[in-house]
């Protein structure tokens, strides 16, 4: 548990606050993937979770937009309050959770079909007639930086996109739809450094109207894009504070282990 601190002092104003969790378990099965984890995600800002294979990072982002629901053994308790409403009361509607709350994988997963299709996926939903949908479409490839590389090919597959564009088109895909978070399962594992490096200087710039949650086993990219940095360890929230006090002056004896490589 975090030793002495106090969960939302990263956000005391609520109105600073845009997801909170409060003694949030995750089970699967049974056997719990998180455990009571209790904490507070400043907006505007970005925030990674480290911490070894099995730690419980990616389903805590998952609860966190009800997509563990999804399977069938997932159980949660607790509660998770986005702009402090509980995502998880009854009569909510997951799908405009997930909408407010976007989400990218840590493999890129075009749709079939166009480059155009696919960022426009979201917008079709909603009902938005097609030429409310090409401004929405150009602004969203422009964010991820893929406009100009694209745009004379719109109508092509998604499919012939190099990897790394069909991450930065995935990232477009759930930003057009107008999140508030970003929800990001180590989106650069499966790239060169490269292309890593330019995935993160998108989340950099994402950051100016976006709060995003960066899953991460890199502690180099948590030190160099994160904001504020939590450390999972057994499914459990060891320490979660500022990146610089995080790796410079962690309170916990194991977030100090985890650091200098002495806990695996």
């Amino acid at each position: 548990m975090l030793d002495g601190m106090n969960a939302s002092s990263l956000a005391p104003d609520p109105k600073d606050r845009v997801l909170e969790a409060r003694r949030l378990t995750v089970t699967f099965g049974g056997e719990p993937a998180v455990r009571e984890v209790s904490l507070v995600i400043p907006r505007g800002q970005i925030v990674a979770l480290i911490g070894p294979t099995g730690a419980g990072k990616s389903s805590l982002v998952r609860a966190f937009n009800r997509m563990n629901e999804l399977q069938a053994d997932c159980e949660v308790s607790g509660q998770v309050l986005f702009n402090g409403e509980d995502v998880y009361a009854p009569g909510v509607d997951p799908v405009e959770v997930r909408r407010r709350i976007g989400m990218v994988f840590a493999q890129p997963n075009p749709f079939p079909g166009s480059i155009f299709d696919n960022v426009s996926f979201g917008l079709r939903l909603r009902g938005l007639r097609l030429d409310a949908q090409q401004p929405v479409v150009e602004t969203a490839l422009r964010r991820v930086g893929l406009w100009n590389e694209v745009q004379g090919n719109l109508r092509s597959s998604a499919l012939s996109l190099s990897w790394e564009q069909q991450q930065r088109l995935c990232i477009a895909r759930a930003v057009a739809v107008g999140p508030e978070v970003l929800l990001m399962d180590e989106p650069t594992s499966s790239l060169d450094p490269v292309g890593t490096q330019r995935v993160e200087q998108l989340i950099r710039d994402l950051k100016r109207d976006l709060t995003v949650i960066l899953v991460t086993e890199s502690l180099r990219q948590a030190a160099r894009v994160s904001d504020v940095t939590g450390f999972l360890y057994h499914g459990e929230l060891v320490e979660f504070d500022a990146t610089d006090t995080v790796f410079t002056n962690p309170r916990e004896e194991r977030t100090e282990a985890y650091i200098t490589g002495r806990l695996a």
